[in-house]
């Protein structure tokens, strides 16, 4: 897929500071990442769908 012109592309996030942060800290972040990691898959998972629909619709 090419961007379209003056379509903006995602940055990808600054990697965070892991050294002050505790154990617990630690857990709680891999944690929120796997639920934006889930979150992300469904998105695409939804995205796949509407595609293999309107795929489905044009072959008719």
């Amino acid at each position: 897929m090419s961007m379209e012109e003056g379509e903006l592309q995602p940055r990808a996030p600054e990697p965070k500071d892991l050294e002050p942060m505790s154990i617990e800290q630690l857990e709680d972040y891999i944690a929120e990442m796997k639920a934006e990691i889930a979150r992300v898959e469904e998105a695409i998972a939804a995205k796949k769908d509407i595609r293999v629909g309107a795929e489905a619709l044009f072959r008719k």
